[in-house]
């Protein structure tokens, strides 16, 4: 069975119509990964982070960019996002967070799933930089990874 591009039309790129779509309980969890050093993880840990409390304000960047993906992605449509998780964990050197965003809508929620994955990961790295960085001014150990879709469901 061949796929096709929905977002292609004969003149250029088009928004999917989903106006015939039924209304439709939507979930979709989405993780990524920051890799950092152990210092870094235990200062964030301790909440000893100089810019403040790292986890709170990823979480709050995470809930701001799912509600903004829209905005960001040109194609995806505006939804009406009915609930958001954003949880840690930790690793010896990285912390990996799950965003699940949940809506009643005609169309998916994994664009703002991982939206809010990568923003909360972008936000981590903004918090720590000034521990995370070496006397040049690089970030040798510092990456982000493995952002992935881990489950869609729709009821």
């Amino acid at each position: 069975m061949a796929k096709e591009f929905t977002h292609l039309s004969n003149t250029g790129v088009k928004m999917v119509e989903v106006g015939n779509k039924a209304v439709v309980k939507r979930t979709a969890t989405a993780q990524g990964k920051i890799h950092l050093q152990k210092f870094t993880i235990d200062l964030i840990k301790r909440e000893e982070i100089k810019k403040g409390n790292v986890l709170t304000t990823a979480q709050i960047a995470a809930i701001s960019a799912v509600k903004s993906t829209h905005h960001l992605i040109p194609l995806c449509h505006s939804l009406t996002i009915t609930g958001v998780d954003v949880d840690f964990e930790f690793g010896d050197d990285f912390i990996e967070t799950n965003v699940t965003v949940r809506c009643n809508g005609k169309t998916g929620v994994e664009m703002e799933a991982l939206t809010g994955v990568s923003v909360a990961l972008l936000t981590v790295w903004d918090m720590v930089k000034s521990v995370e960085k070496d006397e040049n001014g690089q970030y040798p150990s510092t990456r982000i990874s493995d952002i992935v879709v881990s489950e869609k469901r729709k009821e």
